[in-house]
C-alpha cells in the first residue's frame, strides 16, 4: 500500500499537458504515492452542470492532498450557453470549481512563491524572493453577491449606512452587489502562517499589503490582527502598505520584499506581477492549504488555444510538485527536484517558447526528470 494517496486533477486545457510532462518527474523522484483520477472543471461543468461534482468531492475526502492542473472558467451567461441542451433552464449555476473547493476543504492559506532563478531570460533580476500569502476562502471571493439587488437587503444597507443612500434611485436590476467579508479569525490565522513562514525561513519582515485608509472596516481589521500578531514575532518587521503603493515599490524595488500576506483579491493581484517579475506565470505555483488537507497547483490559466499543443512551460507544474512535497515532510526530495528545475533553467538548453525556446512540454519534463 502507497503511503500516500494523491488526487490527480488535470482539469481543462494545459493543465492536461502539464501534467501530462509531470509523470516523468514524479516517476524519477519515486514519490510513494497512489494517484486517484478525479473530474474537475469545465468539460464537467457542460456535460453535468457541475464542475466539482460529488463524485470527486468524496475522492478527495479520502486522500492526503490533491494535485491540480488548470480549469477555463467564464461568466454567468456564456457558462450557462455552453451547457448541455439537456440541462439547460433546470437551475444550474457555474461556479469556480477551484474557488468551491478552497471553501469546502477550508484550505484558507494560498502559499504563491515567486523565486528569480540564475539564466532565465525573463526579466531575471538577482535576488528575487517573494512569497505570497494570500487569504483565500474570505474577502471578495466569499461568493456573497446579489443581482438583481432584493428590496430587504437594501433598505437594511440603507439603514445601518448612510453612503448607500446614494444609490436610491437605481433600480434593482441595475445594481450588483458583492461583499467583501473579512472575519478576525480569519485574518488571524493567516497573518499568523505568514509569520511563522517568516520566522522558519529566515525572512527579515513580512508585509501587509491592505487599504485602510479607504476599506476602513475590512482592511482596518486586517491590519490591527497583524500588529496584535507582530508582538508575537519581536525579530520581524511588521511593514504596511496600501495595495497600489505596493505595485509601484514592487516593481520597482521587488529585493526589498520577502514574505507578503493580503486578503483575497489583493493577493490574487499581487502574486502575479510577482509572478511576472520572475518570468511570468510558466514559474508561478501555488499551494491552496488547509490545517489537514491541500491542494496544489500553477497558477496559470487553461490557455484553451494551446491545449493539446504541448507548447506551454510546465515548470509552474513542477514547482507546485515542490510546494507537496515540502507539505508532506518529503523534505529531501523537494530540494532535489528544485535542485534538478534550477540545472534546466541555467543550462538554458531546453526552453519553452515563452523563454525564446522551441522544446516542448514533454521535453522540458524529460530534462527536469534527467537532471534528478
Amino acid at each position: 500500500m502507497a503511503k500516500y494517496r494523491i488526487a490527480w486533477m488535470p482539469g481543462d486545457g494545459v493543465g492536461v499537458d502539464v501534467m501530462e510532462a509531470a509523470l516523468p518527474v514524479l516517476e524519477k523522484i519515486k514519490l510513494d504515492a497512489e494517484f486517484i483520477p478525479a473530474d474537475i472543471g469545465w468539460e464537467i461543468w457542460r456535460r453535468e452542470g457541475d464542475a466539482l461534482p460529488q463524485r470527486t468531492i468524496e475522492i478527495l475526502k479520502n486522500c492526503d492532498c490533491g494535485l491540480f492542473g488548470a480549469i477555463t472558467s467564464k461568466p454567468k451567461e456564456e457558462a450557462n450557453s455552453e451547457l448541455n441542451p439537456d440541462l439547460a433552464g433546470k437551475g444550474f449555476v457555474y461556479s469556480s470549481p477551484i474557488v468551491k473547493l478552497r471553501q469546502l476543504f477550508d484550505l484558507y492559506t494560498n502559499l504563491r512563491p515567486c523565486k528569480a532563478y540564475q539564466g532565465n531570460p525573463l526579466n531575471y533580476r538577482e535576488g528575487i524572493d517573494i512569497v505570497v500569502f494570500r487569504e483565500n476562502t474570505q474577502g471578495l471571493y466569499s461568493g456573497v453577491e446579489f443581482h438583481p439587488v432584493p428590496d430587504e437587503l437594501r433598505q437594511a444597507l440603507s439603514k445601518y449606512s448612510k453612503n448607500m443612500r446614494r444609490f436610491e434611485d437605481v433600480s434593482a436590476e441595475d445594481m450588483a452587489i458583492t461583499l467583501r467579508i473579512i472575519t478576525r479569525q480569519g485574518a488571524y490565522r493567516i497573518i499568523r502562517k505568514a509569520f511563522e513562514y517568516a520566522r522558519d525561513n529566515g525572512y527579515p519582515s513580512v508585509t501587509l499589503v491592505e487599504k485602510p485608509n479607504v476599506l476602513r472596516e475590512t482592511s482596518g481589521l486586517m491590519t490591527r490582527v497583524a500588529r496584535e500578531i507582530a508582538v508575537d514575532f519581536p525579530k520581524i518587521d511588521l511593514w504596511e502598505t496600501n495595495i497600489d503603493a505596493q505595485m509601484m515599490w514592487l516593481l520597482k524595488n521587488p529585493q526589498d520584499y520577502g514574505v507578503m500576506v493580503t486578503s483575497n483579491l489583493f493577493g490574487d493581484v499581487v502574486s502575479d506581477l510577482a509572478a511576472q517579475l520572475v518570468g511570468g506565470l510558466g514559474f508561478a505555483s501555488s499551494g491552496n492549504i488547509g490545517d489537514n488537507f491541500a491542494v496544489f497547483e500553477p497558477t496559470h490559466g487553461s490557455a484553451p488555444k494551446y491545449a493539446g499543443m504541448y507548447k506551454v512551460n510546465p515548470i509552474a507544474m513542477f514547482l507546485a510538485i515542490k510546494l507537496m512535497l515540502d507539505w508532506l515532510g518529503e523534505k529531501e526530495l523537494a530540494v532535489n527536484l528544485e535542485r534538478a528545475i534550477k540545472e534546466v533553467i541555467s543550462e538554458g538548453k531546453v526552453r519553452t517558447y515563452d523563454m525564446g525556446g522551441t522544446n516542448t512540454t514533454l521535453e522540458v519534463g524529460k530534462a527536469v526528470a534527467d537532471h534528478i
